[in-house]
């Protein structure tokens, strides 16, 4: 028998401060995203340019192919876990991640953590979208040749054709979000499983210029002794994490809109150690056929459509690495800011709102020169990024092992000091306090210098830590009666 949610309409008190159309809770008639919209929801997110530069960038850290390939596995496996947690919860409680973190840090305190990962999310989104633009610059100038005039200029960074195809992405991912979630929904559906055909394609082309043979022992670094090879290993798990800490953090935002904990679970299951695996293994086999054909691992896939003769299927692969890179980017860094920045003045602020002043947060940036800055990428967005796990380890303790699943939906939304999730003035000080005390260690753990098996423990030494303080300050006298 199919697990339904029905709320009533009251759940969500109307004369509250706290509460807009978009941050009130799913409906029965909402609920639309079943096990293989969950699906494509994780194969969008695992089908980026960003994602396969991920990969392949472990293969440099000296492992071989097939270590790599087990590390990142694993990094999979730690990833479902988590997502069943948080994706569980959010089903079960039927809000967007803003809404859902006011259990834990308070009504008020909540915007602590919303617009932590928001921060992280726009420079994201405007990142990405330069990403999918660089891709559609080499359609543009394959079909066109004569648009190569436009390319000699500057403008704050950028040529007058990176600009067109810079706007036009940003234009198709405004107009995808404006029309809500539903819509999302079904870009995420189209996105996902289009991907494949580039990258499937892609690979039989490098494999083919490789002889259809490559060897899973090769390595792009140097070789690592046996203790290194360890300490790298379980580095690469972590960091497969905390590559997704953000998304994994705000997955409630998609999880509330199934219609079943088993829909959810499914999803995660197909979407995640299936697929992701097998996008990690491809992504491998296309750096290592790189590798033999090059000389080097091309961690841009981008750049390895570019040298293909064939002006047909170079359009086609960027085709699909723009469509590919716009669904991650609506799916994992246009979804969470909406929902953050309108839980910030709710009466004020829709989904929609917060939707454009994310986008235009992402044109203000220059997010071209951010990803020419690779410090400003590790010390600050890694930096930002790194309290994400902080944030994972105290909403997972305080909804199973303080509040034991327990919620009154109706004082999510409550700003009267009556309701569970007022606490002190709107604040949890017990959810602060583990943040302010495992967010910075998570921090210094993820700008180490010098030490890049120190730094991949961010996330699991910020969750732990996270989590265990939350629980200790919880011991003896639970912070809500939930």
């Amino acid at each position: 028998m199919t697990e339904t949610r029905v709320r009533p309409s009251d759940d969500a008190p109307s004369s509250s401060t706290l509460v807009n159309d978009d941050l009130a809770p799913t409906t029965k008639e909402t609920a639309t995203w079943r096990t293989w919209d969950i699906f494509c929801l994780w194969m969008t997110s695992a089908h980026s340019i960003a994602s396969y530069g991920f990969a392949v960038g472990m293969l440099a850290l000296g492992m071989t192919g097939w270590q790599t390939m087990l590390a990142l596995f694993a990094g999979v496996l730690l990833l479902w876990l988590g997502s069943n947690l948080i994706g569980v919860a959010g089903q079960k409680v039927g809000v967007p991640f803003p809404v859902f973190a006011r259990g834990a840090f308070g009504v008020f305190g909540a915007n602590i953590p919303a617009l932590l990962r928001a921060l992280v999310a726009v420079f994201w989104y405007g990142i990405q979208t330069y990403l999918a633009s660089t891709a559609l610059m080499i359609l543009l100038l394959r079909v066109a040749p004569g648009l190569e005039s436009l390319t000699g200029n500057d403008i704050l960074g950028l040529s007058t054709l990176g600009w067109i195809a810079f706007l036009v992405l940003w234009t198709v991912q405004l107009a995808i979000i404006n029309y809500g979630m539903e819509v999302v929904r079904k870009a995420s559906d189209f996105a996902g499983p289009a991907v494949w055909i580039g990258m499937i394609a892609l690979a039989i082309w490098i494999l083919g210029k490789a002889d259809w043979s490559i060897d899973f022992n090769a390595r792009a670094g140097e070789p690592l002794s046996g203790g290194a090879t360890v300490a790298t290993f379980v580095g690469v798990a972590f960091l497969m994490v905390a590559f997704m800490a953000g998304p994994l953090v705000n997955y409630a935002d998609f999880a509330r809109f199934s219609p079943s904990r088993k829909a959810v679970l499914r999803g995660n299951a197909w979407g995640i150690p299936f697929n992701e695996t097998a996008f990690v293994v491809l992504s491998i086999i296309i750096a290592l056929a790189t590798l033999k054909v090059y000389g080097k691992v091309l961690a841009d896939p981008v750049a390895l459509v570019a040298d293909i003769d064939s002006d047909v299927i170079v359009v086609i692969a960027a085709v699909l690495f723009a469509t590919a890179t716009v669904g991650i980017n609506v799916v994992l860094n246009f979804v969470s800011p909406a929902y953050d920045i309108s839980n910030a003045a709710p009466k004020y602020i829709s989904f929609r709102t917060g939707g454009v002043i994310t986008a235009l947060l992402s044109i203000v940036v220059l997010p071209w020169k951010l990803w020419e800055n690779q410090n400003f990428i590790i010390y600050f967005l890694g930096g930002v990024g790194a309290l994400m796990g902080p944030v994972f380890g105290i909403l997972v303790v305080d909804y199973y092992l303080v509040r034991k699943q327990r919620t009154v939906l109706a004082d999510l939304y409550s700003d009267e000091p009556t309701g569970s999730y007022w606490y002190t003035r709107g604040f949890n000080p017990k959810a602060l306090i583990a943040l302010a005390i495992a967010g910075p260690v998570a921090v210094i753990v993820a700008l180490a210098p010098d030490s890049g098996n120190i730094t991949a423990l961010s996330w699991p030494v910020g969750a732990t830590l996270g989590a265990l303080v939350m629980y200790a300050l919880n011991l003896h006298k639970p912070a809500a009666a939930g």
